[in-house]
């Protein structure tokens, strides 16, 4: 028979809270994506680069605006916020260079901001694993 301490009832809260957290934010991020976007005129999203900018500001208000509500200082928004950014900007120069077409740009860089998230988490995680 196995005996579960309360050291490790508290640290498998502490997870769960910190994988929740994690989760609220990519569930912001698509409701900005989805209800954000909607105020953009087309002509606006269909260069690139300035699709690829409103997409990550609609995330990133959304984003940052639940983590305001959940109380998490402005250092910790701003860090976020260029985890949104960052995957964005970065991969500009390949898609500037023709490595990189405008859809390859938006799935790599929609797929790399999602363990970018996770590392400042991580590396913070005494703001998020309460």
């Amino acid at each position: 028979m196995t005996t579960t301490t309360p050291a490790t009832r508290g640290t498998g809260r502490k997870l769960a809270r910190f994988v929740g957290h994690y989760l609220e934010m990519v569930v912001a991020m698509l409701v900005g994506m989805m209800v954000l976007g909607m105020l953009w005129p087309a002509s606006w999203t269909a260069q690139v680069e300035v699709g690829a900018l409103l997409m990550a500001t609609d995330m990133t208000v959304a984003m940052v605006l639940w983590m305001w509500i959940r109380k998490h200082s402005w250092p910790r928004l701003l860090e976020m916020a260029a985890a949104m950014y960052v995957p964005f900007v970065a991969l500009f120069v390949p898609y500037w260079l023709g490595v990189l077409s405008g859809e390859a740009l938006m799935v790599a860089a929609h797929v790399i901001m999602f363990p970018l998230m996770l590392a400042a988490m991580v590396w913070r995680r005494a703001d998020y694993w309460h």
